[in-house]
């Protein structure tokens, strides 16, 4: 069930740097599909950030941190009021998880519609 891109010819990528992957052989690819739309890959800002934070810290949102409070904070003033909780994921397939769950118990049904 799981699709390697470009089976016919698959693509060995080894570094990535700003919106570009590279290949084992330096070849130099735009990258259109790896979430890296807004800082790139190996931005030093958060390079540095996440190096601080590994150095203090390395583990999931399941244990209490002041920074998951305050993150939460700074990031519902930037939103309407309406929308003032955070749920902290580690994957997209864990927060749409999270999403069904939620939509069960607050509606009361379990059916479900998806699109392919």
């Amino acid at each position: 069930s799981c699709k390697v891109f470009y089976a016919k010819d698959p693509l060995k990528i080894v570094r990535a740097q700003g919106q570009y992957m590279f290949d084992e052989k330096g070849e130099k690819y735009l990258d259109c599909i790896n979430n890296v739309a807004h800082v790139g890959h190996s931005h030093p800002y958060v390079i540095k950030a996440a190096t601080k934070q590994m150095e203090l810290l390395n583990t999931n949102s399941r244990f209490l941190h002041d920074n998951l409070v305050q993150y939460a904070q700074r990031l519902t003033t930037t939103l309407p009021e309406k929308l003032s909780v955070c749920y902290f994921v580690n994957s997209g397939s864990e927060a749409n998880d999270l999403a069904l769950r939620l939509a069960r118990q607050y509606r009361g049904h379990q059916d479900v519609i998806t699109l392919e």
